[in-house]
């Protein structure tokens, strides 16, 4: 009787970073963009590896594209994003990424920011002048009118998000690029000097 062979192990292919496994993750590949059907005109360009490259300008760039889209519309951000990246040569896993700060768990979140956005900025006030009809105030009219004012106050406090968490993430996501390049290159440079001082000594 022939003795069964053990299963072999499944090796788990990971990158050298958690945060390059949550981006290939959560991101769709360059053919699976490049075959979506509302990018068709433009899949081509979706194949270039300079979309898909991390260096110090596409990184910014891509996480201001992908919080201006998360916020600009509430459907297909991840489209936009992806078509805003091409003329900007911005990342595209980063861009497509960024937008899901946006997403139905944490929408209600952000409804709630957004409307306290548009009251700052519009300075509408609970208390301020009651409507001039008396018989709109109260009732389903009242109610209607509450919903519309609520309603445009956050569609006004989106637009502002959008307006200015992309210029803070493109500061945030540039200081923080440029401190973990220096600190590989600190460590490259230990790494270096040490293996030196190894060879220097062996001498």
């Amino acid at each position: 009787m022939s003795e069964q062979q053990p299963d072999k192990p499944t090796i788990s292919y990971r990158s050298k970073t958690w945060a390059m496994d949550v981006i290939r993750k959560n991101t769709p590949t360059r053919e699976e963009m490049a075959q979506n059907k509302y990018l068709a005109p433009i899949a081509h360009r979706f194949l270039s590896p300079e979309l898909w490259r991390f260096t110090r300008r596409s990184v910014p760039r891509g996480v201001a594209l992908g919080l201006f889209a998360a916020f600009i519309i509430p459907l297909g951000q991840i489209f936009l994003a992806a078509f805003l990246a091409l003329p900007s040569r911005a990342n595209v896993p980063l861009a497509t990424l960024t937008t899901f700060i946006t997403n139905p768990i944490t929408l209600p979140f952000w409804l709630v920011v957004a409307n306290k956005v548009g009251n700052l900025v519009l300075h509408i006030d609970a208390s301020g002048p009651a409507l001039a009809n008396s018989a709109v105030e109260t009732g389903v009219w009242g109610m209607v009118a509450d919903f519309f004012q609520m309603a445009g106050t956050t569609a006004f406090g989106f637009a502002v998000l959008a307006a200015v968490t992309p210029a803070i993430g493109y500061l945030v996501s540039g200081w923080v690029w440029r401190a973990v390049v220096s600190r590989k290159r600190a460590k490259r440079l230990k790494i270096m000097e040490a293996r030196l001082d190894r060879r220097l000594g062996a001498q």
